[in-house]
Formats: C-alpha cells, sequence, structure tokens
C-alpha cells in the first residue's frame, strides 16, 4: 500500500493541517519502527507499523480543532473513527483498526456511554501488537505543540486525566517496548 497516495487524495493542499498531519505522523512512524528495530523478537511487520502510523490520524480534516488547523464540523474524538472509514472504503481493514483503536490507550464501551462520548457504543481499545506499537508511540507526541516530545513520565502524567487504568496500561507497554 501507498500511503503517501492516501495522503496526498484527502490532504492535497499544501497548506499548514497537512504538513502538521505529515510532521506528527512521522513523528510516530519513527518511534514504532524504532520500537520494532530494538524489539525484534516482537515480530512486528515493520512495514505494516510504518504505513498505520503515517495513517493513525487521516480523519483530522473533517473535525473541528482551530488551534491545529482543522476546521471540519466533527468533534475532535471522532477523527479515528472517520478516519476508519476512509481505510475500510480504501479496502484497509487493519489500518482502520489502527484510526479507530489509538485515541488515549483505548476506549471502551462503558467509557463512551458514562462520559456520554459522540461514539458509536462499542470497544475501540487497541488488540493487535501494532496496534498497541501505534498507541503508545502517539502518545508522547501532540499536534498542538509538535515540537515537543513527552517522557515516559509526562506521558503519563498527561493520560492521568482520563484514569488511572490508561496509565497502567502505557506503562505497561512502555515497559515492554522501551
Amino acid at each position: 500500500m501507498n500511503y503517501e497516495y492516501l495522503i496526498e487524495k484527502y490532504y492535497p493542499e499544501d497548506d499548514d493541517l497537512r504538513r502538521l498531519l505529515l510532521k506528527h505522523s512521522r513523528q510516530v512512524a519513527d518511534r514504532c519502527l524504532l520500537i520494532a528495530k530494538k524489539h525484534p523478537e516482537l515480530s512486528v511487520d515493520a512495514s505494516f507499523l510504518e504505513e498505520a502510523a503515517m495513517l493513525h490520524d487521516i480523519g483530522i480534516r473533517w473535525c473541528h480543532a482551530p488551534s491545529i488547523f482543522c476546521n471540519g464540523t466533527e468533534p475532535y474524538i471522532c477523527h479515528g473513527l472517520i478516519g476508519a472509514q476512509l481505510m475500510r472504503r480504501e479496502g484497509y481493514e487493519l489500518h482502520a483498526r489502527i484510526c479507530e483503536r489509538h485515541t488515549g490507550t483505548g476506549i471502551t464501551r462503558e467509557q463512551i456511554e458514562r462520559q456520554q462520548l459522540p461514539l458509536p457504543p462499542a470497544d475501540y481499545i487497541p488488540q493487535s501488537l501494532e496496534e498497541q506499537i501505534v498507541c503508545y508511540a502517539d502518545k508522547f507526541y501532540s499536534k498542538s505543540h509538535p515540537d515537543r516530545v513527552l517522557t515516559v513520565v509526562q506521558t503519563a502524567q498527561s493520560l492521568e486525566k482520563f484514569g488511572h487504568e490508561g496509565v497502567e496500561k502505557f506503562l505497561g507497554w512502555a515497559a515492554r517496548f522501551e
């Protein structure tokens, strides 16, 4: 698959949004590739990891987040599902799963119902090793502060506001992937 073609298809203008998407996605992809290289025992598909990391946020264009150049109408939390729809339309189911499962450390049906999130009730939890690695790598980089790289401790602290369960999951990933 050619992730560059898909980015060009959905982000054809050379504008701030495309540049931010490319920078953030490259940061995540590079971290994923580093994890794959450091841990050959994981036997992950490095090409797939790179593709999925480059496409994990492809749905942001349709969301409302003006501070990161997203001038759509959907709530930002929906970007993963929007990206998943695009990837499924393109015939890439495994990439779609990365898109819909990378938010936070995953979102459960119970969280959606309890917090009344604007998502269809389902579990959007990273399952495969590749899904976990992309989700993990994504947490170190913010599109709001694209030049900042968080440490494991800073990232864990930033996740605390969403609940300690996510922090524990993240720290488990850190122990495995770092």
